[in-house]
């Protein structure tokens, strides 16, 4: 009997076209995490990837584009704080909620009249994405819930034999998925946090920003569910992590943290940041967990980061992860 094919990963973006222009899906480099992208525009296509990842239908997907007007193209509004935000943020980890046109099929949206677009800042995405005569549907390249790919390799791994290519764009530089704002007037609403925090976002609007508060099952924006991001081995998220290890004699013990701890007996640790640099941490992060969940621990502790700026969204992924 014939071995199913090997996903593929190479640098080949005539190739990667090839297979999109064919309704199939192929792992996308972007500076945020791994993709797995089609056609925004083919059923057949979103189908896949729903079908794919495990991925139920009333989580939307993010849209990539290659342009502000590719993006006004798929909007029937592009309010000025999106101008202002596009004009700042794009190319980048922002992705906006916007009013969509009926061109977006509902699909792609879980039926909400809004959809989640962005702009990638990642080269080789960019290259691929202006050669498509659409944009690309591109959620991160995991089975539902797992974590986040920010390599080539984790994709294929992941999708051996279902995926027939990856592109290869290196290791993801932000290491986090973007942030999801949306706008009420005059206030920027954050859905996920990400590399462009509340700050960033106040200094170029001049508006006030809130977080989203879920007050029900509904997803409004994708990235939303309570437990995601999760390795298979059992997370602990806490910012008592010396207590956590103590709690757990004779286990083989994963510790994740901001800069090495030397006087605790631990199987296993990641230190996310030799700098001490939260921009570091993110970049580091999901590759340091995907380390972690094969290193046949019992548990890994994750220590938590201060609730600001950037680690807050850090501690976002981190408490999802944990999650069960």
């Amino acid at each position: 009997m014939e071995s199913p094919l090997q996903c593929e990963i190479s640098k080949d973006v005539q190739k990667a076209i090839q297979y999109l222009m064919q309704d199939e899906l192929i792992g996308l480099p972007t500076e945020t995490v791994y993709g797995l992208a089609g056609n925004a525009f083919s059923t057949k296509a979103v189908q896949a990837i729903y079908d794919t990842k495990q991925r139920p239908h009333h989580n939307p997907l993010i849209v990539h584009v290659a342009n502000v007007d590719a993006a006004k193209a798929l909007c029937t509004q592009f309010p000025i704080l999106a101008e202002q935000l596009a004009a700042a943020f794009w190319p980048g980890p922002l992705t906006m909620i916007l009013p969509k046109r009926t061109m977006v099929p509902d699909l792609v949206t879980a039926g909400h009249n809004t959809v989640a677009i962005r702009i990638p800042q990642h080269a080789l995405a960019l290259e691929l994405i202006r050669q498509l005569p659409f944009p690309l549907a591109a959620p991160s390249a995991n089975p539902f819930k797992r974590i986040s790919p920010t390599t080539a390799q984790h994709v294929a791994d992941y999708f051996p034999h279902t995926l027939k290519m990856v592109l290869d764009g290196g290791p993801c530089l932000k290491g986090i998925e973007s942030t999801i704002v949306g706008f009420d007037t005059d206030t920027v609403i954050i859905y996920r946090p990400g590399n462009i925090t509340e700050q960033d976002i106040e200094r170029v609007t001049g508006s006030s920003v809130i977080f989203y508060e879920k007050k029900d099952n509904q997803l409004i924006a994708p990235g939303m569910m309570a437990q995601h991001y999760a390795p298979r081995t059992p997370l602990i998220f806490t910012s008592d992590w010396q207590s956590a290890i103590l709690q757990h004699p004779g286990k083989k013990i994963g510790l994740l943290s901001l800069s090495r701890h030397e006087d605790f007996d631990v199987t296993q640790q990641e230190v996310l940041s030799v700098h001490g640099a939260l921009e570091e941490v993110t970049a580091n992060l999901y590759a340091a967990l995907h380390r972690l969940d094969v290193a046949g621990l019992d548990i890994i502790i994750a220590e938590a980061f201060e609730e600001s700026g950037l680690g807050k969204s850090l501690n976002d992924r981190l408490r999802r992860a944990a999650s069960k």
